[in-house]
């Protein structure tokens, strides 16, 4: 049984950087839309249930000191509607430890009365475009679906069998939410090859 997280009202830092190699010396900022600042939306460094959580928690965002992190939904929405941002991948595999990376340069994420919607194009990179498969997606957390999915077993929501809120189709080929060994498993699937992954970031960039 997965483990429901919570930590509603507690907004995380915002992490600024490039790249992997640049973990041991992120700064804190709070950036503002108007300006193009490169910023982590997600980073998942062990597979976990970190998650496995509500609607509520991803509209604002929330980390761990060891490293988890969800930017929050609001926020994505305020910076990428913007129009100055790109994103990028950054993707470790977990049988030799290589780093590989996707890059999009459109990515734009609506409001919550769209329910988050997103749409990702113009992908570039060597780990495969495993994300362009959710474009058009709504977000889904185990409290609110709004995937197409249907599977009675898990109440018709990838969320709840990933055990991880995205913006789910049925249900993903970029498994960076979801739990190390349940669902479709912690990884990447693109052009024939699954990825199983040791960690996972996602950043806007410039």
């Amino acid at each position: 049984m997965l483990r429901l997280r919570s930590s509603i009202g507690k907004r995380p830092h915002i992490y600024v950087g490039i790249g992997p190699t640049y973990f041991s010396s992120y700064h804190y900022y709070f950036c503002c839309a108007a300006e193009c600042i490169p910023t982590l939306v997600q980073q998942n460094v062990d597979g976990s249930d970190f998650f496995n959580r509500s609607w509520a928690e991803f509209k604002v965002g929330f980390n761990v000191s060891r490293g988890n992190y969800w930017l929050g939904n609001d926020l994505l929405h305020q910076l990428t509607m913007s129009g100055h941002y790109k994103l990028r991948f950054d993707l470790q595999a977990s049988d030799d430890g290589s780093w590989y990376y996707a890059k999009h340069s459109s990515f734009v994420v609506l409001g919550e009365a769209t329910n988050y919607r997103m749409h990702v194009s113009g992908y570039s990179g060597n780990a495969g475009n495993g994300f362009s498969y959710h474009d058009g997606m709504m977000f889904t957390t185990y409290d609110r679906d709004n995937d197409p999915w249907n599977s009675p077993s898990y109440i018709n929501s990838c969320a709840v069998y990933n055990g991880g809120g995205f913006w789910y189709k049925t249900c993903s080929y970029a498994n960076v939410n979801t739990v190390r060994g349940h669902g479709r498993n912690f990884r990447w699937w693109a052009n024939g090859r699954n990825m199983l992954l040791q960690a996972s970031r996602m950043w806007l960039m410039c």
